[in-house]
């Protein structure tokens, strides 16, 4: 059978450099995730995402949607007027169970998963990359699914 052909070689060819797992654990008093990156200070927001804080807040959907929110480019966003995300409180989530799926996911973004490289250098951020237990691929692969990329 002639090697390009040959499925066990497709598949080894797709496997994602991270098959393996990777060693995650959100670490106690950090909020890193929850602060500028440079420019990069997005959180998008599902209608989901939308409804749940909301009610979490106690208010209408379009009440929140006035206060903490603003769109970009046909998407909803949290508004992100200081260094940190509004929902912050010192390294505290304030609405961690309301949290978006966006917050929920992270570390396991696809371009936090492009390469070893680019999950390295998140490393020098976030303390969390490479402490805990392994995080299996099907919880990273679950994670992808749930975030929303605009």
């Amino acid at each position: 059978m002639n090697d390009a052909h040959d499925p066990s070689r497709a598949s080894a060819a797709r496997r994602a450099w991270y098959a393996e797992g990777l060693r995650f654990e959100c670490q106690p008093d950090c909020g890193k995730c929850c602060t500028r990156h440079g420019e990069y200070d997005y959180v998008y927001l599902t209608r989901d995402d939308v409804v749940r804080l909301a009610a979490h807040f106690e208010l209408t959907v379009a009440k929140f949607k006035a206060r903490w929110t603003r769109k970009d480019d046909g998407h909803t966003i949290l508004k992100m007027d200081e260094p940190a995300c509004p929902f912050l409180d010192g390294t505290r989530c304030t609405v961690y169970r309301a949290r978006p799926a966006q917050c929920s996911t992270f570390p396991f973004w696809p371009e936090n998963l492009k390469s070893r490289a680019g999950w390295d250098e998140l490393g020098t951020f976030c303390p969390g990359v490479g402490k805990g237990d392994f995080v299996p691929i099907d919880v990273i692969r679950k994670n992808l699914r749930g975030r929303l990329t605009p």
